[in-house]
This record gives C-alpha cells, structure tokens and sequence, in this order.
C-alpha cells in the first residue's frame, strides 16, 4: 500500500493549529523537523522545545484529498509553503534500524546498535538500544565523554553518571575497568533504559541506577561517598546549579568530565565550576557538524 505526506512549513506559532488541522483529518502520523539549522537541547521530562522555523509532515492513506486538505491549510494556517509528496510501502522497522550503525569511538572503543555484530569483535563493544533514552553514542556530547573516559585510568575508580539517560557512560566506564558506577536520572524511563542496557552489556551487578532523590537517601544509607569520578552529560544550567553538590560527592584529586555545552555558555560553567575544581581547558570536536558541542574536565581543588 502506497502512502501519501503533506507538508507545511510555518513559524513555530502557527505549529499547533496545523498539527490540529491534520489530526482532525485523520492523519496517521506526525512528525516535527527543523526547517533551518536551530540546535534544540535535550529537554527536561514534560519539555518540548521546538524550532523557530519548522516543517510539520503529516502521513495519510491515499483516501484523503489533500488537494483539498491543503487549501484548508492555507486558508487558516500562516504557512511559508504547502507542498504534497508520495510515499512507498516499506518494513517501517527495517528502515528505523538501517539508520544506526556501529560508531568507532577513540581507542578502539565501539558503540553497536543490539540487533548488529560487532564490526571488530576484539575491540571494547558497547550495545546499546537506540530509542530508549538520551545518550546512544550518536550525539556529540556523548561521544566527547566516551572519548574522554578511553583516556583515563579507571581501574577500580567509584564512578557517578549523573543524568545517565541510556546509561552508557557508566557502561563505559565499567568496560574500562571502573569497580562501581552509580548512575542518576531525573526521568524515570532514563533509569529503566540504564538498568536494561546494564544487563544487555552484563555490568548489571556493578551498575545501580536511581531516580535523584533514591540517590540521596541511597547515599545516606549506605558509605558510598566520596567517589572518583563524575560523568555528567547533561544541560549548562542544571550543571551550574549542581556545581556545590558534585563537590560533596568527590574525593580530593578527584576526577569530573562535563558536557552538552555550546560555545557560549562554557565560560560561565567553567568559571562556577572553578570555585571547587581545578579546570582544564574545554574540548570540542573539529567537524564542522559537531563543533558547537563543548567539553570540560577538571579534578576536585584538595
């Protein structure tokens, strides 16, 4: 069976109402895309940030007029275009998965979708399943702290993933030796993707993971603090606040790896973060792609 798509571009302000319009005609699917070059940041649970400019695709069967549809779209919806595509049947599953692959990471590290052999069976593999939650290996800013934990010691280092999203730096660090991770979430289905993907990568018995306030009482109750190392790969604003607390979780000469930084903000986290670190120098990608993406590191100041 063949499909059909409409598509409008519109400001952000007008992205209710034409998603409203498809709906009511029944449409089967709709996705939200870009329509210029506007980085979005991973959101809080409950969060959807949308871009300024965007292209609303509505998928329909081939029942529905949208020669007719899309003159009632033009009429309500303050619209930079309308335009109509086909589509062909597909396996819709098949597809999904043909858009991850294995991604070599630095020093001979791999990050492989679970449904694919590992393309260098001798090196560290990390499976993962990528639609569980934030942090697969396929963003910036989580290759960045996948790179920096390949160059660290991680021998029976304690480590903390705070904001673990799919739990792969906790993996990660486990792979490279680490004794213990903790990780912590704010989003409960974070916390769940964590446990499985611990399990798919059978660190499971090395690797708890909390919502932030089972984090605290778990801490409480038990002599886990302080640790060697914090990953956190999360959002400027949150790291900023956070800065006072991660500096009661580590030990002196303690390590900490930050990310999900832009060019600008690094200079204020880096400047919060000097009142209990001892900073390094941020890092960032040279792809042109991927250059916006900013990491810091630093050691807890004795």
């Amino acid at each position: 069976m063949a499909w059909q798509q409409l598509h409008i571009q519109c400001e952000k302000s007008q992205a209710e109402l034409a998603e409203t319009l498809m709906l009511e005609a029944e449409a089967l699917s709709i996705s939200l895309d870009d329509a210029g070059d506007q980085p979005l940041f991973e959101p809080l649970p409950g969060e959807s940030p949308l871009w300024d400019d965007v292209i609303i695709t509505a998928l329909f069967d081939t029942s529905v007029n949208l020669e007719d549809l899309s003159q009632d779209v033009a009429q309500q919806v303050i619209a930079t275009r309308v335009w109509q595509t086909k589509v062909d049947d597909k396996d819709w599953e098949r597809e999904w998965m043909k858009n991850y692959h294995p991604i070599e990471c630095a020093n001979n590290l791999w990050i492989v979708p679970k449904w694919l052999t590992p393309p260098n069976p001798t090196a560290v593999n990390i499976m993962m399943d990528p639609g569980l939650a934030f942090g697969t290996g396929y963003h910036a800013t989580t290759r960045l702290c996948i790179d920096w934990l390949t160059e660290q010691d991680l021998t029976d280092k304690i480590v903390i993933d705070y904001g673990c999203g799919s739990g792969i730096l906790g993996i990660v660090a486990l792979k490279l030796g680490a004794k213990a991770v903790y990780a912590v979430d704010i989003d409960p289905q974070a916390v769940l993707a964590t446990h499985q993907n611990a399990e798919r990568n059978q660190v499971h018995t090395q690797l708890q993971a909390f919502l932030p306030q089972e984090f605290e009482q778990f801490c409480q109750d038990n002599a886990i603090l302080p640790v060697d190392m914090i990953t956190a790969n999360i959002l400027a604003k949150p790291l900023m606040s956070l800065a006072p607390y991660f500096a009661t979780l580590l030990k002196p000469n303690g390590q900490i790896v930050l990310a999900g930084l832009i060019e600008n903000q690094v200079n204020d986290v880096k400047t919060t973060y000097q009142q209990f670190f001892e900073m390094d120098g941020d890092f960032t990608f040279s792809s042109q792609e991927d250059k916006h993406w900013h990491r810091l590191s630093g050691k807890k100041s004795i």
